[in-house]
C-alpha cells in the first residue's frame, strides 16, 4: 500500500500550544452554548408547557436526539477533505442562523395529541437546526485537531467540552436567569453564536491546508484497528445507562425524595462532570471511583425504593453520589476501550446513540409501561451487569475463583441470596420489627460484597437488595388496581391511612385527603378546611355574589373543593392532567365529586390557555391551586397571568391563590403582581389546632386579590385577626413572562 503523505500546513508550522488553545476555546464555547440553550428554551416554554419534571425529560430527549444527529453528521463529514469539511460546516452554521434569535415556535398543539409527542416536536421546531449544528462541534473539532496536531490526543478535548457544558448549566440559574430577561438571554446567545462561528472559521483555516482527500482518510481508517460490532454495541450500552440514570435520578428526586428548587440541575451537572473525569488524564481518580462502584451500587439499591426517606436531603445526596460514581465508572470503561483517532467520530456516534436510547427509555417508554419509577432500579441493575469488577478482597477472590471450591461457593451464595430476598418479601409485607428488615438488608449487602468480581452473581445480589429494600412493597401496591397511576405529569399514589382517611399523593406532596368514616365523607380537609383562606372565601360567596355565583377552580386534585358547591351555583374545574380527572371521578377512590358535584364540567388542558380564550368574565370566584408536587407553576404567577385572571373575573370578583410551599416564599411575588395590577390583596396563614388536624385540616397559605376594596373587606371582616396585608420586599421585581427568577424567593433554611 502506497503511503499517503500530507503536505506541511499552517498547523504544522504554528505553535502547537496556540493551535490547542484555539480548539479548546472553540469546543468550550460550543458546549457552553449548547447546554445554556436547554434551560433557556425550557424557560421560554413555561407559559405554554408548565414545569412538570416530564417536560424536562421530554426536552432532554429532544436534545439527545439532536445530539445524535449532530454526531452522525460529524461522522459523515469526516469522509470529505478538511477544506471541504470547513466549507460545508460553516455554510450549515450560517444557514442555521436563520433560526436566530432563539425563540419558541408559534405552533398550536393539535387536539388530542399527547404532550409526550407534542413537546418534543415543538422544541425541535424551535431550536432544532441551531442545536444540531452546535452539537457537532465537539467530535468535529476533535477530528480537526487530530489532523492539525497528529501527536496530540483529541479525546482529552472531550473533557474540555464537558467542562464547557457544566459551566453553561451552572451559569443559567445563577447568572443568566436572575440577571437577564428572556429577550436579552436570546440576544446574548445570538452574540455567543456569532463568536462561535468566528472560532470555527479559525479552526477551519488551520486545517484547510491538510490535503487529505477522501481516499487518504479511508486509508488512515483502514490502517487503524477496525471497530467490531460487539464493541460498538457495548459502547452504546455503556452510554445508555448513565444517560437514563441521569433522567431517572431527576424523576426519583423530584417525585419520591424531595422536590427541591433547581434540583434538576444537579443530576445533569454530575452527568456532565463524569465525562470530564473519565475522559481526562486523572487515571487514579477514575480508578478510585471504579473501585467504589460495587459499594455505591449496594447503597443505591438499598435506597432505590425509599419513597418515604428518613432524611430527604441525605437520601438525595446518596442518589446523586450513586449517579456520579456509576456514570464515571461506565464512561471510564468507554474511555479505556476507545478506538484510534481515525474512528473517533464513530465512537462518539455510538455514545450519542446510547444517550438517545437511555432518554427514550426514561422519557417515553417508562411513563407508558410502568405505574411507578421502575426505570431507576432497573438502570441500577443494568449498571451492575455492564461493568467488569474486581473483587473487593483477595480472600473473596480466592473463595469464588479457586478451581475446587469456587463453583460450590457461587452456588451456595446464589441460593442464599434467593432465600434472603424471598424472606425479605414476607417480612416487609407482614408486621415485622424494623430490626428484622435491617438484618436481612445487611446480610444481603455482605453477600454482594463477597460476590463483587463475578458480574452475574453480583447483579443477582443487587436485585435481591432492590427487592428487600422496598421493591416487594412497591410491586404489591402496583398489583392493586387503581391505587397508583402514572401519567406524563407525574406519579399519583392513593393510600389508606390509620384513622379513617384516604390520601392522594403526587410526588412528595399531598393533593387531597378524604375522611372515610360514615358521615364525614363530604368534609373539606387538607388545605381546603373551612377555616382556611379558601374555606372562608367559599363561605362568603353567597353574600357577595348571590345564589347563582360562578366559581372556577384551577387544579382538581381529589376534588375536595366541590363539596363547597351549593344549589344554583355554576362551577367549572380546570385540570391539565387527564389522569387526575379519572382519579377524582372514580367513586371507588374519592367521592367528593360523585357526592357533591357529579355533573360539574372539567376542562382538560393548561388553565391559563383555557382562560385566555374569549373576553367575557367566567367567574365571580376564581381559585388557583395548580402546584405540581412542590414545583412552582411560575407561568401561573406572572403579571401576564394575573391580567388573564382579572379579565375572567366579574368587576367585584375574588381571586384566591394557594401559595403553600416548603421551599419558596411566594408572598413577595403576589405582592408585586397585585401592586402592578392595582388589586387589593390580603393573606391568610392558617395553622389548625389539634382538633382541626384530627379532622384532616392542614397548614395553608392563601392570598385573596380583588379589584374591589369592599370585596376584600367583606371577606376578612368575620376573622380580621386571621388576615394581614401582603408583605412586599423593597427592590423585588415582579415576575413576568419575560423575566422571573426563583432564586430571589428561595427560603433560607
Amino acid at each position: 500500500m502506497q503511503e499517503t503523505r500530507i503536505r506541511p500546513t499552517i498547523a504544522t508550522r504554528a505553535p502547537v500550544l496556540l493551535i490547542r488553545g484555539l480548539f479548546v476555546a472553540t469546543i468550550l464555547s460550543g458546549s457552553f452554548l449548547l447546554v445554556l440553550v436547554q434551560p433557556m428554551v425550557a424557560r421560554m416554554a413555561l407559559p405554554r408547557l408548565g414545569g412538570a419534571p416530564a417536560v424536562w425529560n421530554s426536552a432532554m430527549l429532544v436534545y439527545q436526539a439532536l445530539l445524535l444527529g449532530g454526531y452522525a453528521y460529524a461522522h459523515g463529514l469526516g469522509r470529505l477533505s478538511p477544506a471541504r469539511q470547513g466549507i460545508v460546516h460553516l455554510a450549515l452554521m450560517l444557514a442555521a442562523a436563520g433560526w436566530l434569535p432563539i425563540g419558541l415556535a408559534t405552533l398550536a398543539q393539535p387536539p388530542g395529541l399527547s404532550p409526550a409527542l407534542w413537546v418534543p416536536w415543538l422544541l425541535a421546531a424551535s431550536i432544532g437546526p441551531l442545536f444540531f449544528v452546535v452539537a457537532a462541534q465537539a467530535p468535529l473539532m476533535q477530528r480537526w485537531f487530530a489532523l492539525a496536531v497528529p501527536a496530540g490526543d483529541p479525546y482529552a478535548l472531550y473533557a474540555a467540552s464537558n467542562l464547557g457544558s457544566f459551566g453553561g448549566l451552572i451559569a443559567y440559574p445563577l447568572l443568566v436567569e436572575p440577571g437577564l430577561t428572556v429577550a436579552r438571554q436570546s440576544l446574548a446567545w445570538t452574540l455567543g453564536y456569532g463568536a462561535l462561528v468566528l472560532f470555527v472559521l479559525g479552526c477551519a483555516m488551520v486545517v484547510r491546508g491538510v490535503a487529505a482527500p477522501a481516499d487518504a482518510v479511508r486509508t488512515v481508517e483502514a490502517i487503524a484497528a477496525p471497530v467490531r460490532r460487539g464493541q460498538w454495541l457495548r459502547w452504546i450500552a455503556l452510554a445508555a445507562v448513565p444517560s437514563g440514570l441521569m433522567l431517572s435520578t431527576t424523576t426519583h428526586l423530584t417525585t419520591d425524595i424531595v422536590a427541591m428548587p433547581l434540583i434538576w440541575v444537579l443530576p445533569l451537572g454530575l452527568y456532565l462532570l463524569s465525562f470530564s473525569i473519565a475522559f481526562s488524564d486523572h487515571v487514579r481518580l477514575t480508578a478510585g471511583i471504579r473501585r467504589s462502584f460495587p459499594v455505591a451500587l449496594v447503597i443505591g439499591a438499598a435506597t432505590a425504593f425509599a419513597t418515604t426517606p428518613f432524611h430527604p436531603l441525605l437520601s438525595a445526596a446518596v442518589s446523586l453520589l450513586l449517579l456520579l460514581i456509576v456514570a464515571t465508572a461506565l464512561h471510564g470503561e468507554m474511555y479505556a476501550t476507545r478506538p484510534a483517532a481515525a474512528h473517533l467520530t464513530l465512537f462518539y456516534l455510538a455514545m450519542s446513540i446510547g444517550g438517545v436510547v437511555g432518554g427514550l427509555f426514561c422519557a417515553l417508554i417508562a411513563p407508558v409501561a410502568f405505574d411507578w419509577a421502575y426505570e431507576h432500579p432497573l438502570l441500577i441493575l443494568a449498571a451492575a451487569l455492564l461493568l467488569p469488577q474486581r473483587p473487593l478482597s483477595p480472600r473473596f477472590a480466592r473463595w469464588l475463583g479457586s478451581p475446587r471450591q469456587g463453583a460450590r461457593v457461587r452456588r451456595w451464595l446464589a441460593l442464599g441470596l434467593l432465600l434472603l430476598a424471598l424472606a425479605a418479601g414476607g417480612l416487609l409485607i407482614g408486621d415485622v420489627p424494623l430490626a428484622g428488615r435491617v438484618a436481612i438488608l445487611c446480610a444481603l449487602a455482605a453477600a454482594a460484597f463477597v460476590a463483587a468480581g463475578r458480574r452475574w452473581l453480583f447483579a443477582g445480589a443487587v436485585a435481591a437488595i432492590l427487592l428487600a429494600g422496598g421493591g416487594w412493597l412497591t410491586l404489591l401496591q402496583s398489583a392493586t388496581p387503581g391505587m397508583r397511576v402514572r401519567s406524563y405529569y407525574g406519579i399519583y399514589t392513593i393510600a389508606n391511612q390509620p384513622g379513617g382517611t384516604r390520601i392522594l399523593v403526587h410526588g412528595t406532596t399531598t393533593h387531597g385527603v378524604q375522611r372515610t368514616t360514615p358521615g364525614h365523607e363530604r368534609d373539606a380537609t387538607s388545605y381546603y378546611a373551612p377555616l382556611s383562606g379558601v374555606g372562608q372565601a367559599m363561605a362568603a360567596v353567597p353574600a357577595l355574589y348571590g345564589p347563582h355565583a360562578r366559581i372556577g377552580v384551577v387544579g382538581l386534585g381529589a376534588g375536595t373543593l366541590a363539596c363547597y358547591a351549593r344549589p344554583g351555583q355554576r362551577w367549572r374545574f380546570y385540570e391539565i392532567d387527564p389522569a387526575v380527572v379519572r382519579i377524582a371521578r372514580d367513586p371507588r377512590l374519592f367521592t367528593f365529586l360523585s357526592r357533591c358535584a357529579p355533573d360539574v364540567p372539567i376542562e382538560i388542558g393548561d388553565a391559563r390557555l383555557a382562560l385566555s380564550r374569549g373576553s367575557e368574565p367566567v367567574a365571580d370566584l376564581l381559585v388557583i391551586d395548580a402546584f405540581s408536587s412542590d414545583a412552582v407553576p411560575l407561568h401561573l404567577l406572572t403579571r401576564e397571568a394575573l391580567a388573564v385572571y382579572a379579565t375572567k373575573l366579574s368587576p367585584r370578583g375574588l381571586l384566591m391563590i394557594h401559595i403553600s410551599n416548603r421551599f419558596f416564599d411566594l408572598e413577595p411575588v403576589l405582592a408585586a403582581a397585585a401592586r402592578d395590577a392595582g388589586m387589593e390583596a390580603a393573606l391568610r396563614a392558617y395553622e389548625p389546632d389539634a382538633d382541626a388536624r384530627k379532622a384532616g385540616a392542614a397548614t395553608s397559605l392563601w392570598v385573596a386579590l380583588s379589584r374591589d376594596r369592599m370585596t376584600i373587606a367583606h371577606l376578612i371582616a368575620p376573622d380580621a385577626d386571621g388576615w394581614r396585608p401582603l408583605r412586599a420586599e423593597r427592590g423585588f421585581t415582579g415576575w413576568t413572562d419575560d423575566y422571573a427568577s426563583v432564586l430571589a424567593v428561595l427560603k433560607r433554611f
